[in-house]
């Protein structure tokens, strides 16, 4: 089996052979360590590759070498391929890169390099990563990354770069700084010692020192025009004759040159060279391939085999050079490979001859085969394009399991789907469906559906017998697709159900992709249990074919139906596995992990912790575009805010928030903003809006914590019943969870207290298990209070005094943010004295609720007498009178 491309890419061994001192410019070269950027800059043919290939070497620098080509204008293969080179010198490096940048939904790309040079702080040692034939780098965006990674490169990386043009990189800045090391054309060019040396010892020819000068007046030290004069002289029988004749200011000397080495070839030579032109690499096996070297030899045209002829090339210095240490691949000098190509160009229009054109086609598809044979799909559909095979083309394009689209080919796919006209595409109606699904696959959302049409219209056209079910399958999986962008239930399962009837049960690439479709449709309607065998049916085909991003949303899936069975410790293990599996840097799906071990840890009380998760899920969903996961993410920020007792600062992450998701109709998210909203305004004592904002968005908690707070127990009691028994009839044991604490909590304000303890136990043996925390603390004090009284009848669970303790971890909190506020807030400045304490803040919260003396002293678990103190001090603190000022003025300054 031969090494995949990727290997092929990696370095340029030079021979000995080919070199010719160049002291001058070796002395230039390593002045480059000082500097971030080398710049080889000249024309085809100057010898750029081979200077800085023979400085690599003498200086012997660690070396990453990047050999570029049109098809790495491709940002996901451009990285990829970049990663590959630097593990040559560093195998760890940015081992989880590659998967993450040829996810379907790729981060910005100052995302992945900021990630790659971190990882290259961490190297100790001075390294030089080389990129070749830069100049073919046309992506404007493969151009930022590089002009963003010499903006921040470390100082112990240096950056090489080969090229014929100047790049639109930030030359003036870095030759100001001293941070520029440029050879240009003058450079590279030969002067008589080195024409000498090289015609003498490289060329093997004896010239006399007028002619070495007329060589190098005519081709002004070009080592490519030296070496094709070389060659043409050396397949001369007189070449005083040829330098007489030979103009190196003509303007067709590349063409005569090239005609003159040919003519000195054997048939043979030519008939290799002019058929292997065509590939952009080479090695024996696909040599052999083309001109089918291994069939039997009554069949067989030639008498060598590939790798015998390319060793033969390269001895003979006709611009060949091999690409590995083993000489297994070699590639054509780029200038020779167009010289030879326009060649056979030429020979084709002139002689219109119909077979050379067909020899052409008949190479595309032979290299197509072997590289297929060789498991190389892209490059194998590369091929078939340039043959014109579309249906070979197609075919692998969908690939064997995995389509090509989910491998790195959606941009080429994109340039040959784009390049074929309607009839094409019509002629072979999966041509549209794999169109739609690239442009899914892109993020061009808006063009999917007019190629679904066309492609039914296409089907439309073609007999019942003709029209393949499983294409009506794909057509459905990528409309349910579209759907779940809209969040749209009833079209997801709709179309999902269809795409499952019609697809092929091998299919499991598609079949994956919808069964998740259909369980998060399914979870849209609450309906969890098919949700979850849905997740599951779609974890089980992805993991089977290695289907990477479906095998992670499938996983999500099932975490968040665990953690809505309040199954915590399962959910944070799925949410770690995906995250696991994101990479490093992480896909941005990984937002959705880092979303849900928030909402663990949240309720673990490992705020920090679920601070850290929160912020890494906001960054990772600023990736997607016109999303509501930025939403779902800030409001995780802003529900731990709260929890640290910030009511200012969470105050306004709220507002933002639910101003972000009504104007933008993220109507998923407002259940939740609305419950967090909720709470916030009634902890500041804004009970008006509160009612309001609970009521407008008919959110059942909300309105019962509204009630409760008005005192209207009652009413709120039974809200909730109905609640609770909505909640175990649907099996949604998050939702019983905290309608049984709230239940507790209506239940003791209401004065029936028994029923209050009851509650809570029940509760509490509900969500032991799981190590449910938050859920009672941000009750208030009644849970606190009754937790107290439950300890006092003799419970002592390790699991009630880890609930006790972070109340009281909640109190301290609470009392160094007040000690803050006291020193910045505006308003508490104004207080004559300390700043209210946290017992007295207790106090004055139970106050402002119209509990009278004895309640608080129930409540709190203080004597009444001790209540009647803390009135009096807190009175003389606020310079009040009465308990309504006291509470106006602490509404004032937003101490509620």
């Amino acid at each position: 089996m031969y090494a995949p491309i990727l290997y092929t890419k990696l370095s340029i061994p030079v021979h000995r052979s080919h070199v010719v001192d160049r002291p001058r410019l070796i002395v230039r070269l390593d002045k480059g360590m000082y500097a971030k950027l080398i710049l080889v800059s000249a024309p085809a043919g100057s010898g750029k590759t081979l200077l800085v290939n023979q400085w690599v070497k003498s200086s012997l620098i660690p070396t990453a070498w990047l050999s570029l080509e049109e098809a790495d204008n491709d940002l996901s293969r451009f990285l990829t391929y970049l990663c590959a080179s630097l593990q040559t010198i560093f195998p760890k490096l940015a081992e989880g890169i590659v998967g993450f940048v040829q996810s379907s939904e790729p981060p910005p790309v100052e995302t992945v390099i900021t990630y790659l040079l971190n990882e290259i702080s961490d190297v100790s040692d001075h390294f030089v990563l080389v990129l070749d034939d830069y100049h073919l780098m046309t992506s404007e965006v493969i151009n930022q990354a590089l002009v963003y990674l010499l903006r921040h490169i470390p100082p112990h990386m240096h950056l090489v770069m080969i090229t014929r043009q100047q790049p639109k990189l930030p030359l003036a800045r870095l030759r100001a700084k001293g941070e520029l090391i440029e050879l240009r054309g003058s450079d590279l060019r030969f002067n008589s010692p080195e024409i000498s040396e090289f015609l003498d010892r490289v060329m093997r020819l004896k010239l006399s020192k007028e002619n070495i000068a007329l060589l190098e007046e005519r081709t002004e030290g070009w080592v490519a025009g030296l070496q094709l004069a070389a060659l043409s002289m050396q397949g001369s029988s007189d070449p005083n004759y040829f330098m007489e004749t030979f103009s190196g200011t003509d303007p067709f000397v590349l063409d005569y040159l090239m005609e003159e080495i040919l003519q000195g070839l054997t048939e043979q030579v030519q008939n290799f060279l002019l058929k292997t032109c065509m590939l952009d690499r080479l090695c024996g096996s696909l040599c052999d391939a083309i001109f089918d070297i291994g069939e039997p030899k009554e069949h067989q045209s030639v008498d060598f085999t590939g790798q015998d002829m390319l060793e033969w090339l390269e001895q003979a210095n006709l611009f060949i050079v091999p690409l590995d240490n083993e000489r297994r691949w070699y590639r054509y000098h780029h200038l020779f490979a167009d010289l030879l190509r326009k060649r056979v160009q030429q020979t084709s229009s002139y002689a219109g001859k119909a077979e050379t054109v067909l020899s052409l086609t008949e190479i595309h598809k032979r290299a197509s085969i072997w590289f297929e044979k060789h498991q190389m799909e892209l490059e194998a559909f590369n091929h078939a394009v340039a043959a014109a095979d579309t249906y070979r083309a197609s075919n692998l394009l969908e690939g064997k399991g995995m389509p090509l689209l989910f491998r790195g080919g959606v941009v080429p796919a994109l340039q040959w789907l784009g390049s074929l006209s309607s009839a094409e595409l019509d002629s072979i109606p999966s041509l549209w469906v794999m169109y739609a699904a690239a442009l899914l696959v892109s993020g061009h959302m808006i063009d999917v559906e007019p190629k679904l049409q066309s492609a039914e219209q296409a089907l439309q056209d073609m007999g019942p017998d003709q029209i393949d079910s499983d294409l009506i399958g794909h057509i459905a999986s990528i409309r349910a697709t579209l759907a779940v962008s809209r969040h749209d239930a009833d079209t997801i399962i709709a179309e999902s159900l269809q795409a499952l009837q019609h697809l092929h049960p091998h299919n499991l690439p598609i079949r994956a992709a919808t069964a998740w479709t259909l369980g998060y449709a399914y979870q849209l309607q609450r309906k969890r249990a098919e949700a979850e065998l849905s997740y599951l049916e779609s974890l089980a085909n992805s993991t089977q074919i290695g289907h990477h991003i479906i095998t992670m949303m499938a996983t999500l899936g099932v975490g968040n139906i665990q953690e809505s069975n309040n199954q915590l410790h399962l959910a944070a293990e799925s949410y770690q596995q995906v995250l696991n599996m994101a990479g490093k840097p992480p896909l941005p799906i990984a937002c959705e992990a880092h979303l849900g071990l928030a909402r663990v840890h949240y309720e673990w009380n490992n705020l920090n912790v679920a601070m850290l998760h929160a912020q890494h899920s906001v960054q990772l969903a600023h990736q997607f575009v016109q999303t509501d996961r930025v939403v779902a993410s800030e409001l995780w920020l802003a529900r731990v805010t709260l929890a640290k007792a910030d009511l200012h600062k969470a105050d306004i992450m709220l507002d933002r928030i639910n101003e972000t998701a009504q104007r933008l109709n993220f109507t998923k998210e407002l259940p939740d903003i609305t419950a967090a909203y909720v709470l916030a305004l009634l902890r500041q004592g804004d009970l008006k809006k509160a009612m309001r904002l609970s009521w407008d968005r008919n959110h059942a908690l909300s309105q019962a914590r509204v009630l409760l707070k008005q005192g209207n127990t009652l009413e709120a009691l039974g809200i909730m019943e109905s609640c609770l028994r909505l909640a175990i009839t649907k099996g949604f044991k998050d939702e019983q969870l905290k309608a049984t604490i709230l239940l507790a909590v209506i239940h003791e304000e209401h004065g029936t207290r028994t029923q209050a303890i009851e509650f809570l136990t029940e509760a509490m043996t509900m969500a032991e298990p799981a190590g449910f925390i938050r859920v009672f603390v941000d009750e208030g004090v009644v849970v606190h209070s009754l937790l107290k009284r439950i300890t006092a009848r003799g419970d002592s669970r390790l699991y009630l005094l880890q609930l006790l303790a972070a109340f009281d971890e909640a109190e301290n909190i609470r009392r160094e943010i007040v000690v803050e506020e006291s020193n910045i807030h505006p308003c508490v400045s104004k207080l004559p004295i300390d700043p209210l304490s946290a017992r007295e803040l207790e106090v004055l919260h139970l106050i402002a609720q119209g509990r009278s003396n004895r309640e608080i002293s129930e409540i709190l678990h203080i004597a009444l007498p001790t209540v009647k103190g803390h009135n009096r001090i807190i009175f003389d603190k606020m310079q009040v009178k009465r308990r309504t000022e006291a509470v106006a003025k602490a509404r004032e300054w937003k101490l509620l």
